[in-house]
């Protein structure tokens, strides 16, 4: 009875927690019907119908920032926004942010690594997001590289770190396989061959 009802928790959680996430995000999408007129929210009563408005907006953003006027017209708002002292600060910084994470170029995460953290002898999985800049790169001395370790089972929270390139290793595993790896609290772990150790060297007096 015990192994049923265990069986059952590990096909009905994943689904549940799968449902309850869609939901939420298609609840959070629906609030984009607050720019319709009242009327016409009022005639509205498919759910969901946020959620197609509000991808339908974002596509055609991105549809018109990507020609030459889009484009123009997007450089002019984004002049307009650097004029403004508080805002400056913080949409320059959420752009940047976005921009790296977003954007095809974009290299937020580059390579999944493995560090001792919190102390010596605690080992967790982390990831290279580039190289210190500005002042603090006169400050250290040697190849430092800019780390960020994710909690788990969120990543989005976590750590960033400066470390010496030598205090790293560099993992043959790739940026989703790690996440996943990490999310799942080291439960699923990456498919990769193991290294086979090499064979015993065989003692020549054992024959004889």
């Amino acid at each position: 009875m015990k192994k049923n009802f265990i069986t059952g928790l590990l096909v009905l959680v994943p689904l549940l927690i799968t449902v309850w996430v869609i939901s939420a995000l298609i609840g959070v999408m629906d609030k984009s019907l607050l720019l319709l007129p009242p009327s016409w929210r009022e005639e509205i009563t498919i759910p969901g119908i946020g959620a197609l408005l509000t991808l339908a907006i974002v596509f055609i953003t991105g549809l018109i920032a990507s020609n030459f006027f889009g484009r123009r017209l997007l450089a002019l708002w984004e002049g307009l926004l650097e004029r403004l002292p508080v805002v400056k600060s913080i949409y320059s910084s959420v752009k940047q942010v976005s921009d790296t994470l977003f954007s095809d170029s974009g290299n937020a995460f580059r390579k999944a690594l493995l560090i001792q953290y919190p102390r010596q002898g605690s080992w967790t999985i982390a990831f290279m997001t580039g190289r210190p800049g500005g002042d603090v790169a006169n400050h250290l001395k040697g190849d430092y590289i800019s780390v960020y370790v994710p909690t788990t089972p969120n990543p989005t929270s976590g750590f960033f770190l400066m470390m010496h390139k030598n205090e790293v290793i560099e993992l043959d595993m790739s940026v989703d396989e790690a996440l996943k790896y990490i999310i799942s609290m080291g439960v699923v772990a990456p498919k990769h061959p193991l290294v086979p150790e090499p064979p015993l060297a065989m003692d020549d007096t054992a024959d004889a």
